[in-house]
């Protein structure tokens, strides 16, 4: 079966516009059990902006616990297939926290909504070879013992957030879990020969009755058959190249600099070698008897440079 490709922007907020998709997308992320979600009005970051290269949605999700108590969080998704500098990611996350409609509670007990930050990256981070990275705080007394009493709470939780981090290219293929089977949609191994905005699938790795699953495949099949999405990733792919072909210049720029940079340090670094030897010698010569002219004519300087070299 030929779906479309996930990783393309314009398919993905597609494809995570449908509430029960998204719900079963982040409960597998989240592993929890998100009863309600609604994507936060006006959050899709605009591809055509040739200053951003990474895409964002928020949702306000109901998650329900084990023990049946229910509550609301914030969930930031970033996703990017370019390598982009953390601080863009760190810029959105200080938007969130400056938000006021995050703020909950009454006059008196005012706090933030508690976050998890999720980051679908189409590169690799460093050599960390998990393809889903679990980043959870923790608290801890001075002997660095861990805190557990009165934890959960509303001021600690709206201080610190935990992160999800998923790399795309380390995704492998295997199916061991229901989140290996939500992230299969994204493997790009998968991709096809004739068009990378496509992904080929055997449907038979999803059972008939994980309707969740199979509401996912067929919304993937419907992009893959809309003429006005593969025109919008073809408008993605040349946004990237062309970011890609800025981001090369810009790398052989700095490469061409830190060579200059190099040479003028070496040459630099020569010529304080021959100053240093040159007021030797000029030393040496005025302890011998030489005067100041006798040095100069002999070293074919003037007067004025030897007498630089002995003041300084």
């Amino acid at each position: 079966m030929t779906i479309a490709n996930p990783i393309y922007d314009t398919v993905f907020k597609y494809l995570m516009e449908d509430e029960r998709v998204a719900r079963t997308i982040l409960s597998a992320l989240l592993k929890k059990d998100i009863v309600k979600v609604e994507v936060r009005p006006h959050e899709y970051t605009n591809t055509n902006n040739n200053s951003l290269s990474i895409f964002r949605i928020d949702f306000g999700a109901t998650i329900r616990e084990a023990d049946g108590h229910e509550h609301m969080i914030l969930i930031e998704l970033q996703k990017t297939w370019i390598p982009t500098e953390t601080l863009r990611f760190r810029q959105y996350l200080g938007v969130q926290y400056e938000n006021p409609k995050n703020i909950v509670g009454n006059s008196r007990d005012q706090h933030a909504l508690p976050m998890v930050a999720v980051y679908l990256l189409g590169h690799k981070v460093g050599d960390i070879e998990e393809p889903v990275l679990y980043v959870r705080h923790q608290s801890f007394d001075y002997n660095d013992q861990p805190v557990t009493k009165g934890l959960p709470n509303p001021f600690v939780d709206s201080l610190t957030h935990d992160s999800i981090i998923v790399q795309i290219p380390r995704l492998h293929g295997h199916i061991n879990n229901r989140l290996d089977e939500i992230l299969s949609i994204f493997d790009q191994t998968r991709t096809s020969l004739s068009s990378q905005h496509m992904l080929e699938i055997d449907d038979r790795m999803y059972p008939e009755d994980d309707t969740d699953m199979q509401r996912i495949v067929r919304r993937l099949l419907m992009a893959a058959t809309d003429a006005d999405m593969r025109m919008d990733m073809n408008v993605e792919d040349e946004y990237y190249s062309i970011i890609e072909k800025n981001e090369t210049e810009i790398l052989q720029k700095d490469k061409e600099i830190a060579r200059q940079s190099a040479q003028l340090a070496e040459q630099e670094k020569q010529l304080n070698e021959q100053e240093s030897m040159l007021k030797t010698t000029v030393a040496m010569l005025l302890k011998n008897g030489l005067t100041t002219r006798q040095i100069a004519e002999s070293l074919g300087k003037s007067i004025k440079e030897i007498d630089n070299l002995i003041n300084n």
